[in-house]
């Protein structure tokens, strides 16, 4: 059976601190500079998730797009859009809200859902970019 990548992007606004409760206050600034400020700062972060595995040669898709966008909204952005990570979003109080960890919790709430999960990517900004495979 003839295998695909199924990606889907999606886009939601957040914000955050980056900061380490295990940390002083000295070293979260020297560590997390500008990003550290007491008040936080937002981001217009994008989504792409990616999604691997066989075509289905009665509908010919790896997995229903509509299916996929429903478990998103649910899953993913009506819990992150418009929301505060580190006060809002149940998982960042004790980890910083780095894009990487985001990534991961990103990756744990779908991967219940999508079996064929094969990627989370999240664009940060234009240039910072980090990629989850699940490892």
């Amino acid at each position: 059976m003839k295998k695909a990548i199924l990606s889907r992007r999606e886009t939601f606004s957040s914000s955050h601190r980056l900061h380490s409760r295990s940390l002083s206050e000295q070293e979260n600034k020297e560590i997390f500079g500008k990003c550290n400020n007491p008040n936080g700062h937002g981001h217009n972060y994008v989504l792409e998730v990616m999604l691997y595995g066989p075509i289905d040669p009665v509908t010919g898709m790896v997995m229903n797009l509509s299916d996929l966008k429903k478990i998103l909204q649910d899953e993913v952005l009506d819990v992150l859009d418009h929301k505060n990570l580190d006060l809002d979003v149940s998982g960042f109080q004790d980890k910083p809200s780095t894009t990487e960890n985001l990534a991961v919790w990103i990756w744990e709430k779908l991967a219940k859902k999508v079996p064929l999960l094969h990627e989370v990517k999240i664009h940060e900004t234009e240039n910072n970019i980090v990629i989850y495979r699940g490892d």
